[in-house]
């Protein structure tokens, strides 16, 4: 399985020092880490920095599923890379959304909604994630029904997202806050799935629970490029071709 990693590469200036401490290799490198060890995944990564943004055709072409966390600079992505990311999800690609990427322009695009829109607080509070459905494939391995992140960044609705295809986590707050945090939606041939957990000032990525919904949603999404649709399905023509 392809596993192509991207980052925005762009903290703010007042959260430099807590990533390069947390993440001395950047977001990317620790999920890239993450995925690495695993023995049926290979993994890519690229940054906004990179030629084309990051999101060159050649790794979308490459990738079995994106794992996306972007952050403040999400208006910046070209349209044309936009665009490139929903020709591939629609043809198969699974996408993974991380934290911020709420607000990004391919995840907008793909639910039809303004989706940068949901209420934030930073404020160093525990964050409860619930299993909601515990028969999915990605709540797979987690042993109790719901697990706590020690410190995150507060989302909560509401969140102006369409009615999730699959509700697999909600996260209530210590402040009282809950958010549908875990979504899945099937999206052509392909499946997104956002996860809101991971500020890049805490390590969460670190912690074991989140790490395996990380595995399990990159299994669960990928999935949709695997073969399996037929080709008039791919390629419908008429019903009643002309004579």
């Amino acid at each position: 399985m392809n596993v192509f990693v991207w980052y925005e590469n762009r903290p703010l200036p007042e959260a430099v020092e807590a990533e390069r401490r947390l993440y001395p290799r950047g977001i990317h490198g620790a999920l890239a880490e993450l995925y690495g060890a695993e023995p049926d995944m290979a993994v890519r990564t690229g940054v906004m920095q990179d030629p084309d943004q990051g999101l060159a055709d050649a790794d979308l072409e490459w990738a079995d599923v994106l794992v996306y966390f972007g952050h403040k600079h999400w208006r910046e992505v070209a349209d044309d890379r936009v665009d490139a990311l929903q020709r591939r999800v629609l043809s198969g690609m699974g996408l993974v959304l991380l934290h911020s990427s709420h607000a990004s322009k391919i995840f907008a695009r793909l639910m039809g909604t303004r989706t940068q829109c949901l209420r934030w607080r930073e404020n160093d509070e525990w964050q409860r994630v619930w299993t909601v459905m515990p028969g999915h494939p990605i709540a797979w391995g987690l042993d109790r029904e719901y697990f706590v992140i020690p410190q995150d960044e507060t989302y909560g609705e509401y969140f102006e997202i369409p009615q999730p295809d699959e509700l697999v986590f909600l996260t209530t707050a210590q402040g009282g806050e809950v958010l549908r945090s875990g979504c899945c939606w099937y999206r052509g041939q392909g499946r997104v799935f956002y996860f809101s957990s991971g500020h890049e000032t805490y390590p969460v990525y670190y912690q074991p629970e989140v790490r395996r919904v990380l595995l399990n949603a990159a299994r669960w999404a990928a999935a949709g490029s695997r073969p399996g649709w037929p080709d008039w399905a791919r390629n419908p023509g008429p019903v009643n071709p002309a004579p």
